[in-house]
C-alpha cells in the first residue's frame, strides 16, 4: 500500500463531506515533524474559506470527523492550524507485513529505460588517486541506485588512452627508463608508468629554468623547452601510426591497465563496457569535418577548427589543432556518437569533477548544433567537488598526490588496529579479522566519501571515517552485525520468528516501522537526484534509531512470545534494509564483529 496516497484519499473524503468538493484543490499533508506526537499533518489554512471557521476549529472538526468514520485514525491532536493523524497499531502491523512479504522491497519494477553511467575516466600516465577514488564510488553507487530504481543500466569507463600527456610517460620513460619494467622494478605496472610522468615534469621544469636564463620570456620557454617539442613530435607520429611508438605506447598501457584491474578489484567497482579514446578520437574528427561542411565550424588561418558560441553566451572552442591532433572535445564528441548509437540509450550520465562543468555545457551545445539534439537533451553531467586533504590540494605532476591503493591498504590496516583495540575481532579466526578489517576499511572510506553531497568539496579524515561511533560506516556496519548476533542466538535458542506475529506496538516499535516503509521512496529520491548521500544518511538514521529501540528494549528476553517474535521479525527487517542500502552504496556488511 502507498500510505501517502491513503492519507491523501482519507483526508480528502473527509474534508469533502464535511465543506464540498474541493475539485483539483491540493492538500497540504506532510509527515508530522519528530517534536510533535503524529504521523501526517493537514495544513488547515488553505481549507478556512470553506470551512468559515478557525484554524483550529477547523482542525479539530476534521479531526474528529477522521476520528469516527476513519478506522485506521487512532487518535488527532491540533497545535494551532495543524491536524496531526496518528494512525493505529493494525494498520502499522499491517504495512509491517507488507515488507516482510516483499522479497524485492525497495526495488521499483522496470521502467524500461536505459541508462549509462560513465565513471573513472582514468589517463593512462599514472596511478588512480583519492580523487579517482571519489569518482569511482560515487558512479558505482549511482548505477546500483538507478538499477534499483528498475532502469537497464550500462556501467561504462571511458579510458584516457592518448594525447600528449601519455606521450611525456612514454618520451620520460625512452629517455631515462633504461628498460625498466614492472617485472625488473617490482613496481605496480600504474605507479612505474606515474613515475615517469613526474620525472618528465621535473626535466622539463629544469628546461624552461636554463631557457629563462638565457633570456627567453616564461611563456616562449615554456613552448620551447625541448623536452616538450619531443613530446609534441611524438603524439604526431602515434596519430600517423608510427610502428616504433605505437608499440611503445601498447606496451606501457598494458602496464597501467594491469595495475588499474588490481585498483578496481579492492575498491569493489566494475563496469560493463570499456570505451577508449584511441577508438573514438577518428569518429570525432569526422563529426567535426562534418560540422565543418554544415558551416557549424570554422577553420582558422593556422589550420585548428572552431566553434565560435559567443552568441550563446559562451567563448569560442577548440575542436582540432593546427597540426591536425585532436583534444579533448573532438574526442567526446566521438564518444557520444559511438555509445547512443551502438546502446539505443535513453540517458547518458558523466561523473566528473566540477572543474569540468564548462566542458560539458559545450559538448551539450555542439551536438545540439550539429543536429544531434535528442542526444544532447539527455546528457546529464553529474558535477562533484573535489576531495581535500587537511594539507591542501593533490597535484600528480609533483608527485603529492595520495596513492588510491596506498589508501585501501591504510585503511584496512587503521580499521584492524581501531578493531583490535575496541574488541571487535574478539573471537574471530585470523581468516575473519582480515576479512572483517577488509569490510570495515572499506566500508568506512566509501560511507565517510559518499554520505556528502557528491556537489560539496569535501574533507577526508581517514582515522575519523573508521569512528565506531557517529555518522560513519564502521557504527552501520555494527550494528548490521549486533542484530546477526541477536538472531543467531534465537535460532541456536531454538526459538521460531517465522510466521504471523500477533502483538501490540509500542510508540518505538512503529516509529521503526515507520522508517522501514520509507525505504522505497528514499531509493527513489537517491535516483532522482543522483545523491547516493540520501541513502547513506536514511540508513545511518535507521541504525542509530534502532541502536536506541535495542538498549531501551529487551528482544530475546522478552516474556510474551509474540512480542517477542514480533521484535525478532522487526530487528530481521532492519538488518535486511541496512544490509541493501550499504549494497547500493558499494559497501558490504558483515555478519558477526
Amino acid at each position: 500500500m502507498n500510505i501517502e496516497t491513503f492519507i491523501s484519499d482519507a483526508v480528502r473524503r473527509s474534508v469533502e463531506t464535511l465543506y464540498g468538493e474541493l475539485g483539483d484543490e491540493q492538500l497540504q499533508i506532510q509527515k508530522t515533524r519528530r517534536e510533535f506526537e503524529g504521523d501526517y499533518t493537514l495544513v488547515t489554512f488553505p481549507l478556512l474559506r470553506r470551512s468559515r471557521k478557525s484554524p483550529e476549529a477547523t482542525a479539530t472538526e476534521i479531526g474528529e470527523y477522521m476520528a469516527a468514520n476513519v478506522p485506521e485514525i487512532a487518535s488527532f491532536n491540533v497545535i494551532k492550524g495543524f491536524l496531526n493523524l496518528s494512525l493505529d497499531s493494525a494498520f502499522w502491523a499491517a504495512r509491517f507485513a507488507e515488507v516482510v512479504a516483499d522479497e524485492r522491497f525497495g526495488q521499483a519494477p522496470a521502467t524500461g529505460r536505459t541508462v549509462m553511467v560513465e565513471y573513472s575516466s582514468p589517463n593512462t600516465n599514472k596511478p588512480l588517486h583519492l580523487g579517482h577514488i571519489r569518482n569511482n564510488l560515487l558512479g558505482y553507487s549511482v548505477a546500483q541506485i538507478l538499477k534499483a530504481n528498475g532502469h537497464t543500466v550500462i556501467k561504462a569507463n571511458l579510458v584516457n588512452d592518448r594525447g600528449i600527456h601519455i606521450c611525456k610517460s612514454m618520451l620520460a620513460w625512452k629517455l631515462y627508463g633504461n628498460g625498466e619494467t614492472p617485472a625488473s622494478s617490482g613496481m605496480k605496472g600504474d605507479h612505474l608508468v606515474g613515475k615517469y610522468y613526474v620525472e618528465f615534469d621535473k626535466h622539463y621544469k629544469a628546461q624552461i629554468r636554463e631557457l629563462v636564463a638565457q633570456g627567453q620570456p616564461e611563456d616562449e620557454a615554456k613552448k620551447n623547452a625541448p623536452i616538450m617539442l619531443q613530446a609534441q613530435e611524438m603524439l604526431r607520429k602515434w596519430e600517423a601510426r608510427d610502428p616504433e611508438v605505437y608499440s611503445l605506447w601498447e606496451t606501457m598501457n598494458g602496464w597501467v591497465y594491469e595495475g588499474f584491474d588490481v585498483t578496481y578489484k579492492a575498491l569493489g567497482v566494475d563496469f560493463d563496457k570499456v570505451y577508449y579514446e584511441s577508438q573514438t578520437y577518428l569518429l570525432g574528427k569526422s563529426l567535426v569535418e562534418e560540422g565543418l561542411k554544415k558551416g557549424v565550424f570554422y577553420r582558422r588561418p593556422d589550420n585548428s577548427v572552431w566553434i565560435d558560441l559567443t552568441a550563446d553566451g559562451l567563448d569560442e572552442k577548440l575542436l582540432l589543432r593546427g597540426d591536425g591532433t585532436s583534444v579533448y572535445m573532438t574526442q567526446d564528441l566521438g564518444t557520444a556518437f559511438r555509445r547512443f548509437e551502438d546502446n539505443r540509450l535513453d540517458d547518458m550520465i558523466y561523473v566528473v569533477g566540477n572543474e569540468q562543468n564548462y566542458h560539458f555545457q559545450v559538448l551539450k551545445l555542439v551536438l545540439k548544433k550539429l543536429g544531434y539534439a535528442d542526444w544532447s537533451d539527455h546528457i546529464t553531467h553529474l558535477s562533484y567537488g573535489m576531495v581535500e586533504l587537511p594539507e591542501g590540494k593533490m597535484k600528480s605532476r609533483e608527485g603529492t598526490v595520495v596513492d588510491a591503493d596506498d589508501l585501501i591498504e591504510g585503511m584496512v590496516s587503521t580499521a584492524r588496529e581501531m578493531s583490535a583495540e575496541l574488541g571487535k575481532l574478539d573471537g574471530c579466526s585470523e581468516e575473519e579479522a582480515g576479512a572483517v578489517s577488509t569490510m570495515v576499511g572499506l566500508g568506512a572510506l566509501k560511507y565517510f566519501i559518499l554520505k556528502v553531497d557528491p556537489k560539496k568539496t569535501m574533507l577526508f579524515d581517514p582515522r575519523e571515517s573508521i569512528d565506531f561511533n557517529g555518522n560513519t560506516g564502521p557504527f552501520i556496519q555494527y550494528t548490521h552485525a549486533r542484530i546477526r548476533s541477536v538472531l543467531r542466538k534465537a535460532a541456536e535458542a531454538g526459538i521460531d520468528f517465522s510466521g504471523a506475529a500477533t502483538a501490540d506496538y509500542l510508540r518505538e516499535e512503529i516509529d521503526l516501522v515507520k522508517s522501514l516503509t520509507e525505504y522505497p521512496s528514499v531509493v527513489c529520491a537517491a535516483g532522482e537526484s543522483f545523491a547516493p548521500s540520501v541513502v547513506g544518511a536514511y540508513v545511518y538514521e535507521l541504525a542509530k534509531q534502532f541502536n536506541g529501540y535495542y538498549h531501551d528494549h529487551s528482544i530475546l528476553k522478552e516474556e510474551n512470545a509474540g512480542v517477542r517474535k514480533m521484535r525478532l521479525q522487526l530487528a530481521q527487517q532492519v538488518a535486511r534494509v541496512i544490509k541493501e542500502g550499504m549494497k547500493l552504496l558499494g559497501i558490504d556488511v558483515p555478519e558477526r564483529m
